[in-house]
């Protein structure tokens, strides 16, 4: 059986606009579980409350799956590990915790470790709050990134790893991509439930996760596989899949999902935005941190916790 994956256009952020569109594309999915009381958990793209704005996925699209998801009766928790900080002083730096200003919404840091076993036998501590909600949405920003090429839905699931095991995978494990990349997919099986929604109306280009520039994409996509999502993104962006070290690992395992021949689309196409321009780095730099770097970042996320 083939994959939807939903695709709309979407110009901006503004509601009367987002709002529609959002309700176009949710609307458009197979569920995998009841909404009507279900215990959802939104999970953005945060980085650190000092990252560019264009870096995290946009308050304006996570209020948007906000009240999409409270106006279909679920019970809404938004959440994550940013690779620096709380998630909730990530948020209320970048406008998110005030756009939900009113909304009957949990604000959650990921922080309880449940030992979980990943690809090559490593073991690691992720978020227990984003295994035990009845459904992860995961709200990914469309980015170009120096290390794996672009970050989509897989990637997006880093957050669940807890925050100081970020860096350890990184020196532990990031000798090569396809190691990384490995680590990064089995994430994926660790949710019995999720959806994506990806946010691609203005998305980084050039040099991301951090230093890359602004984009007008004007896309919205989502599907029940982050593995199916990334796959369309990668066709609908005309990236190489063979330069994705993500993509690539999905490949060899062949995970559904991973050949556009898997996908099906209900209503637009990939083809429907070839020749935006987008641009990904053409040299992929190393997924290991220098020590000098681990260090540093250590000693950032010690003196970030001790804050008040």
């Amino acid at each position: 059986m083939k994959i939807p994956v939903i695709i709309e256009r979407c110009s901006s952020y503004k509601p009367d606009q987002l709002l529609p569109e959002v309700d176009r594309v949710l609307a458009s999915l197979d569920w995998p579980v009841s909404l009507r009381g279900a215990r959802i958990m939104l999970k953005p793209n945060l980085i650190s409350a000092r990252a560019p704005a264009l870096a995290c996925t946009r308050a304006e699209f996570v209020a948007a799956a906000a009240v999409w998801f409270l106006e279909h009766g679920c019970r809404v928790a938004v959440g994550d590990s940013p690779a620096l900080g709380r998630a909730r002083t990530v948020m209320e730096e970048h406008g998110i915790l005030q756009a939900l200003s009113g909304m009957d919404i949990d604000v959650v840091d990921f922080v309880t470790p449940r030992r979980c076993e990943l690809a090559r036998g490593v073991r690691v501590s992720v978020a227990a709050e984003a295994l035990d909600c009845d459904l992860l949405v995961n709200l990914p920003k469309v980015k170009a990134h120096d290390q794996l090429y672009v970050t989509l839905a897989v990637k997006n699931l880093f957050g669940l790893v807890l925050g100081a095991r970020k860096p350890w995978l990184h020196m532990r494990h990031g000798g090569t991509h396809a190691c990384f990349a490995e680590i990064l997919l089995s994430l994926v099986d660790l949710l019995p439930k999720q959806v994506v929604l990806a946010d691609g109306v203005q998305v980084m280009t050039g040099h991301g996760p951090m230093w890359g520039t602004p984009f007008d994409l004007h896309c919205l996509a989502a599907s029940v596989s982050p593995v199916a999502l990334d796959t369309a993104l990668l066709d609908l962006l005309e990236l190489d899949p063979d330069r994705c070290p993500v993509h690539q690992a999905a490949r060899r395992q062949g995970v559904p999902g991973s050949a556009l021949q898997d996908l099906v689309f209900p209503r637009g196409a990939p083809a429907h935005f070839f020749g935006s321009g987008f641009e990904a780095p053409k040299r992929l730099v190393p997924v290991r941190f220098n020590p000098l770097r681990f260090m540093l970042g250590s000693l950032k996320r010690v003196v970030t916790t001790l804050k008040p």
